[in-house]
């Protein structure tokens, strides 16, 4: 039997004026490209405390869950291995947005003119295009 598990992360998709919020990635993998702000659920943690947590932690704003957009289970999406992520539509509830933690950047971007995105953010945003706009 393989004692290997998949691990859980969460991303958060936050719009404003019709453009998305994206994260530059600060470390690796992904180093230098856009991403959409989230990380790794912690050990004891409930997924809806870790995405608000971790865009507060990437962006400085805090944040609330309006739905959960989906979840993405492709084996091969992370090159670090198996991870789940399970992925929320979020509201901006206070902050001045800035790049902070694991991200050396944040700002939001016109959805039909995105720079190159890390994972596999770009099949998100094409679900996102495909079931919000």
């Amino acid at each position: 039997m393989n004692n290997k598990s998949p691990k859980v992360t969460v991303d958060g998709i936050i719009f404003k004026d019709n453009k998305i919020l994206l994260i530059k990635r600060k470390n690796e993998p992904f180093k230098g490209k856009w991403a959409l702000p989230g990380g790794f659920v912690e050990y004891g943690e409930k997924v809806e405390d870790a995405v608000i947590r971790e865009i507060f932690e990437e962006t400085s704003l805090k944040t609330k869950i309006c739905d959960i957009f989906g979840i993405y289970s492709e084996p091969n999406r992370d090159p670090r291995g198996h991870i789940i992520s399970v992925v929320y539509l979020l509201d901006i509830i206070s902050g001045k947005l800035k790049g902070n933690d694991d991200a050396s950047d944040a700002k939001f971007f016109n959805i039909e003119n995105l720079p190159s995105l890390a994972f596999d953010h770009n099949i998100i945003i094409k679900d996102i295009k495909r079931k919000v706009f």
